[in-house]
């Protein structure tokens, strides 16, 4: 199924966001340029085990690029870096090849200057985000990304069982210190504590 239009992919990312909104359109025709650049044509179907996808913040724009990409956390096909910025960055496995996309941030300004008689921001902004050409949204830069073998989807490994608390590691994320395998959590990673 090839790229479909915008407005298709505006009703695909409300559904799957809960609602419309001007990170929404950013990602959408972030990820439909970054298809475009690489030359894929069906991100979600044929072309689904050529592409993985890292994002660089966790808003809006994240969960468009899904939708456009097909690319999902859970299909390890989707990357998070919290790197706090609005850019993406798509990965062409077959060909070796990658381009990072970035929102300019001069699109916001240029959203006003457009449409400075819609006094809701949001609103201002989907409307320009839907127009302006992606020159004036982008800033667009082919990159080097080399994803090793555990991160790539359909990697199988055996699992390691944490030797301080038991629990199974998937795909090399343990920790060996002072000869023992241990999860990122006993190593000093935890995010959580007890209750």
């Amino acid at each position: 199924m090839p790229l479909k239009p915008l407005a298709e992919y505006e009703l695909l990312a409300a559904q799957a966001h809960g609602h419309l909104c001007a990170g929404q359109i950013l990602g959408l025709r972030m990820a439909i340029q970054g298809m475009k650049l690489l030359g894929l044509d069906d991100p979600a179907g044929k072309d689904r085990k050529r592409l993985v996808s890292f994002v660089e913040i966790d808003r809006c724009m994240t969960d468009a690029i899904g939708v456009v990409t097909g690319c999902r956390l859970g299909k390890r096909a989707l990357k998070f870096r919290d790197f706090g910025k609005t850019a993406a960055t798509f990965c062409d496995l077959r060909e070796n090849r990658a381009v990072r996309i970035v929102a300019r941030e001069s699109s916001k300004e240029r959203a006003c200057a457009l449409y400075p008689e819609i006094a809701d921001r949001n609103e201002r902004q989907m409307r320009a985000y839907r127009e302006m050409p992606d020159e004036e949204l982008f800033e667009i830069e082919w990159v080097r990304v080399t994803v090793p073998a555990e991160d790539l989807p359909g990697y199988k490994a055996a699992r390691v069982v944490c030797e301080q608390c038991g629990e199974s590691v998937n795909f090399r994320r343990e920790v060996v210190r002072e000869g023992r395998s241990l999860c990122r959590a006993c190593a000093g990673e935890r995010y959580y504590g007890p209750a």
